[in-house]
């Protein structure tokens, strides 16, 4: 394999890599995976509102996303940004998280519109997620190093014309399923990689790379919607996924790296599912109390708005025709002292905190 870690890697062979990727053990991981990710995508489509959950979700993977890049925010912050109370957030990094969510939104309209994942796309969700108007990588000298030792680890392909061919190359492989037969959660692992390795913005890569996996999901019919947690399995297996990333380039180990990915589409799918269970029992428990202090003005829509954001406002109950401003703010009131949520006062404006949601969220 032409490869020097210290030298563009020019020479990145095309998708797909000569290997065997349908050994037993993928094999068993690829049918789990499979299984869960069904069961999910099942799961979200017996919710009465998925848009819900969707907000919550999405927000906590961007949250994980952003952390892998060492941008980190609290969950206070970014429930904060949810709401645009950006004037208010000392951390920009919050805003980066709403950033990552208004992109995966955007890739989600662009797939629904167009059935396929193109280039432009990929450009399109790492603009919007950094809020800039950069492109594929012009200048030569990008290199990756260790963040603790400062050492050369990667250098990737140089030239926009080769990096445009390379990516050409990869949007080929993921839209033509008639190239090869292969399980698409297999295709997954190898279109991050091989997205990774080719590295074509001068920042944004990862993340970018994050929402391609989810996106290729739900082209593949695989997912409804973008609800799964993937980063969160990243950061707690931070220094394998570098270390199986690192092994398909320096000793073609795809092996390895297929099978943390199948492992982290599993367990993260179990988990995901997890957390919208308690998310909804939540919500089911506390509608006797909502129903008993609102008694006539009690609405299952109130109910839902509560459950889409870990903080809320009046305005926003005005917005979703529940009541006039007033009314909205005694319903808020008198839903507060059963205990359910906590008002803080931002500037002029009250918020209210749905304290247990927030917990859910933050486990």
């Amino acid at each position: 394999m032409n490869f020097n870690k210290n030298q563009p890697y020019n020479s990145l062979p095309d998708l797909p890599p000569k290997a065997d990727l349908e050994t037993p053990e993928i094999f068993k991981l690829t049918i789990k995976a499979n299984k869960l990710l069904a069961e999910l995508k099942g799961y979200c489509l017996t919710l009465p509102n998925p848009n819900l959950l969707l907000n919550t979700i999405i927000l906590q993977e961007s949250k994980e996303s952003n952390a892998i890049e060492n941008i980190v925010t609290t969950q206070d912050e970014l429930y904060k940004a949810s709401l645009n109370i950006t004037d208010k957030i000392k951390n920009p990094a919050a805003k980066e998280v709403i950033q990552y969510r208004e992109a995966m939104y955007w890739g989600l309209e662009q797939i629904n519109k167009n059935g396929i994942i193109t280039t432009n796309m990929l450009v399109g969700i790492m603009q919007k997620l950094r809020n800039s108007d950069d492109n594929i990588r012009k200048n030569p000298g990008t290199k990756l190093a260790n963040p603790f030792t400062k050492s050369i680890v990667y250098t990737p392909p140089e030239g926009e014309s080769l990096i445009r061919e390379k990516l050409a190359q990869l949007e080929k492989f993921i839209n033509d399923d008639t190239l090869n037969d292969l399980d698409p959660l297999i295709k997954m692992a190898l279109i991050h990689y091989q997205f990774e390795a080719i590295h074509p913005f001068g920042d944004g890569n990862g993340r970018t790379g994050r929402i391609l996996n989810v996106l290729y999901l739900i082209n593949k019919d695989l997912l409804g919607l973008p609800v799964l947690y993937l980063s969160r399995y990243i950061i707690q297996h931070k220094s394998d996924y570098y270390k199986f990333l690192r092994e398909v380039t320096e000793k073609n180990n795809w092996e390895a790296w297929v099978k943390f990915v199948l492992k982290g589409i599993g367990e993260t799918a179990e988990m995901t599912l997890l957390k919208i269970n308690t998310i909804l029992q939540l919500k089911q428990d506390t509608q006797p109390l909502i129903k008993k202090v609102l008694k006539s003005s009690y609405s299952k829509e109130l109910v839902d708005l509560l459950f889409s954001y870990p903080y809320i406002k009046t305005s926003i109950l005005e917005e979703n025709s529940i009541a006039k401003r007033q009314t909205a703010a005694e319903y808020l009131k008198k839903i507060e002292n059963t205990g359910l949520i906590t008002s803080i006062k931002i500037g002029k404006e009250v918020y209210y905190i749905n304290t247990g949601l927030m917990k859910v969220l933050s486990e």
